[in-house]
């Protein structure tokens, strides 16, 4: 048995892809998976500090660890409608207003779910020097601000869907800002593999997340159980919208338009100084 320490995150459109290794319901090839679950900025961290062998991260992340690490071509999170919110915890207030009410003298809060998140990357881009910004854990961002302890949030994963409930408001769609700035679908986060595995070893891990993605596709009850035991939002109809939005034809292949999408955010971090321009192409397995 070869085997292969994998990360993913606990958000419902990877423990839905990876239910057939996580339950082992596929055939693993020979593999033998050692799987921790995170968020997925504690995966982008433990990537940059030299941990597993495979793993989810963002791509933001991905792009700045280009020389250890590809993109399988199964598994990436990218698309059209999936990008993160700019929420607000009262309306009709923007990060670009001098002064807000109740804050004083005291720049805008704007809370963001990791450093090297996309989502990070794309309020830095459209919304560069505009306001105080902290990192917390994703989880943490809506209750900050219906508790007034932060005036803005860039919002992903599952709160794409709840917001409203929260009775917060949305100041602008990232991705959709993407979209429009580039025709291109919104590159949100991949599984990367360390190029010193080989190309044969990658390419059977691929396979086998290829082959799990077919059989949660095929036994889509089956993997409530598997999401549930993970997910922030526990209701299953919220979390099949986070699967039907997140897991798409770019989850199965990445193909052309997901390359020309990485270049075009690549090329956009180099211009506000998030990536390196001499930094290598991501290479696709």
């Amino acid at each position: 048995m070869t085997q292969i320490h994998l990360g993913i995150s606990t958000c419902p459109n990877d423990t839905f892809a990876f239910h057939g290794i996580l339950e082992k319901k596929v055939d693993l090839r020979g593999l033998e998976f050692r799987i921790e679950l995170l968020d997925v900025e504690d995966l982008n961290q433990r990537l940059f500090a030299g941990d597993f062998d495979v793993a989810k991260a963002s791509f933001h992340a991905a792009l700045l660890l280009s020389a250890e690490l590809g993109v399988l071509r199964a598994g990436a999170a990218l698309g059209f409608g999936v990008g993160p919110l700019l929420l607000a915890a009262r309306p009709d207030t923007h990060p670009r207003d001098p002064l807000l009410p109740d804050n004083g003298a005291q720049p805008a809060r704007v809370l963001c779910p990791g450093e090297h998140t996309t989502a990070t990357l794309l309020y830095k881009l459209f919304h560069p020097g505009k306001g105080e910004l902290k990192q917390v854990l994703f989880s943490d961002i809506m209750p900050a601000l219906t508790n007034g302890d932060a005036d803005f949030g860039v919002c992903i994963h599952e709160g794409r869907f709840t917001w409203e409930q929260q009775g917060l408001a949305l100041v602008e769609d990232l991705g959709a800002r993407w979209e429009e700035a580039t025709s291109s679908p919104l590159p949100l986060g991949g599984i990367l593999a360390r190029h010193r595995l080989g190309r044969e070893l990658i390419t059977t891990v691929r396979d086998v997340l290829t082959d799990s993605l077919t059989y949660a596709h095929t036994h889509r009850g089956e993997t409530v159980d598997t999401m549930r035991r993970y997910a922030q939002e526990l209701n299953e109809e919220v979390m099949f919208q986070h699967v039907d939005l997140y897991v798409n034809e770019w989850t199965t292949e990445l193909g052309d338009m997901g390359r020309v999408a990485l270049g075009l955010l690549h090329s956009h971090g180099v211009k506000v100084g998030l990536c390196p321009e001499d930094a290598p192409g991501l290479r696709v397995y």
